[in-house]
């Protein structure tokens, strides 16, 4: 007669929780598609395996990676345009390129921070606003004053915050926000509470986004924060990029943040405008990425068209951890003869991000890809490849950015912008030194993949 010891009820009672685990990943996975990188869904897999009772509630807490999707004007698969026919954005869920009535590049903070004051200080009916951190400091402050000044003078204002990226110094932002009668909204906030959208906590809103009168935009890699435009406490401004824009893409910009601003909880009560049909002027396109986009859309463009690059492959980013597809697709950039030059930050803000990009380096410096680090902060997000366009904006070439963050950047598909960055990218790739790989060894290899495998696949 079999005779069970209490212990063996307990191993019993671990191994289905384990497999009720894994099942209910499998189940929620597939159902709601998610469709995760291999080594996004290894680490998952592995981390139910080792740690059930601590990985199934954080799953459940933040392992969603898409929401449903319900398609809108704007979006589907387009048609090649006869503006800018290039082959890496067909078939992507884009919103085609339009003529802008203008573009403006900034590459100095304190001349971003100008046109930006400018802009609000010009608004006459409504601004918008989508950004990821809003710090109460110098800058913060200049912001909210402007806003506080355009609400008082009659202009409709509402400022989509990220609950995450302003979690230190929410309260003041918004009490001061909120005295100033601008609408404000908090896009997925940290509670101590299960929310009917609770699973998308890790789904963190990075856009950076301006909009005024529905005629102009103001966008990029800046944060409403002193160190990326004037810098604070004796250390120089960060190496960042963001622009203006007119007309154009402004209408497909607007239509994102009338989502967005649903998506917090708000009520889309401003009825996005119609692009307007400029016979000429520079041509941009919008590229957005995040869980509300049935593909991974940046991700898949970067792909292709490195695949497809010929000349040049140039990206500028503070955090570089690619996936083994985005490492490959560079790898044999460089082997066919491609200029691939990367510019990172000889150290970024994040500690993690520089552990975690050291494998990938080593192995593209070994295939000829030229590697530049900048003594200061660089915190722009740049791609130039060939001369076919540049792309600017908020996303990273990390797994958070490419996979999870709601992202937005633009595509530059005429000649003089795709100069103005090529100029900015040369000026800063010549201040920077020649990375130079360390030997590894098998615990720093470790600990490399480590990071890699836990803080950017959740």
């Amino acid at each position: 007669m079999l005779h069970l010891q209490p212990w063996h009820g307990l191993a019993l009672l671990h191994a289905a929780a384990v497999a009720g685990g894994l099942l209910l990943y499998v189940g929620l996975t597939h159902s709601g598609r998610q469709r995760r990188p291999p080594s996004a869904a290894m680490a998952w897999v592995l981390a139910l395996l080792a740690f059930p009772y601590l990985a199934l509630p954080t799953y459940l807490l933040l392992g969603t990676r898409k929401l449903a999707h319900t398609a809108t004007s704007g979006e589907g698969a387009q048609p090649p345009s006869r503006l800018a026919d290039d082959p890496a954005t067909r078939g992507l869920d884009l919103p085609p390129p339009r003529r802008c009535a203008s573009v403006r590049i900034h590459g100095r903070g304190d001349e971003a921070l100008q046109a930006l004051l400018d802009l609000l200080a010009g608004a006459q009916r409504r601004i918008d606003v989508e950004i990821f951190i809003f710090r109460d400091d110098e800058v913060g402050r200049r912001i909210v004053e402007a806003l506080a000044s355009a609400s008082r003078r009659g202009v409709m204002v509402r400022a989509l915050i990220d609950g995450l990226g302003t979690l230190e110094n929410h309260r003041r932002i918004r009490a001061d926000l909120h005295a100033a009668g601008v609408r404000t909204r908090w896009f997925s906030p940290i509670r101590l509470r299960l929310r009917p959208q609770f699973g998308r906590g890790n789904l963190r809103n990075h856009r950076k986004l301006v909009l005024v009168d529905g005629r102009t935009l103001w966008s990029g890699g800046r944060n409403f924060a002193a160190e990326y435009f004037l810098g604070t406490s004796g250390t120089p401004a960060w190496h960042d990029l963001s622009f203006c824009i007119e007309s154009g893409i402004v209408a497909d910009a607007a239509e994102g943040f009338a989502r967005d601003w649903a998506l917090a909880g708000g009520t889309p009560d401003v009825t996005p405008p119609d692009p307007d049909i400029l016979p000429t002027g520079p041509v941009a396109q919008l590229l957005p990425g995040g869980p509300d986009r049935r593909e991974d859309t940046a991700y898949a463009l970067y792909l292709n068209a490195i695949h497809r690059a010929d000349a040049r492959v140039w990206l500028a980013t503070p955090y570089f951890v690619p996936d083994d597809a985005l490492q490959l697709s560079l790898l044999l950039a460089a082997r066919r003869g491609a200029d691939v030059r990367l510019l990172l930050p000889a150290r970024s803000n994040h500690r993690l991000a520089d552990i975690a990009r050291e494998r990938s380096l080593r192995e593209l410096a070994a295939a000829g890809v030229r590697i530049a680090l900048l003594p200061l902060m660089l915190h722009a997000k740049l791609a130039l490849v060939d001369r076919r366009f540049a792309s600017c904006g908020s996303i990273n070439l990390d797994s958070r950015s490419l996979f999870l963050n709601y992202e937005l950047n633009v595509l530059f598909h005429d000649p003089a912008q795709i100069d103005t960055f090529d100029d900015w990218f040369r000026g800063l790739f010549a201040l920077a030194d020649a990375y130079t790989p360390r030997t590894s060894g098998w615990l720093r290899d470790l600990g490399e993949g480590a990071v890699r495998a836990i803080g950017f696949q959740l």
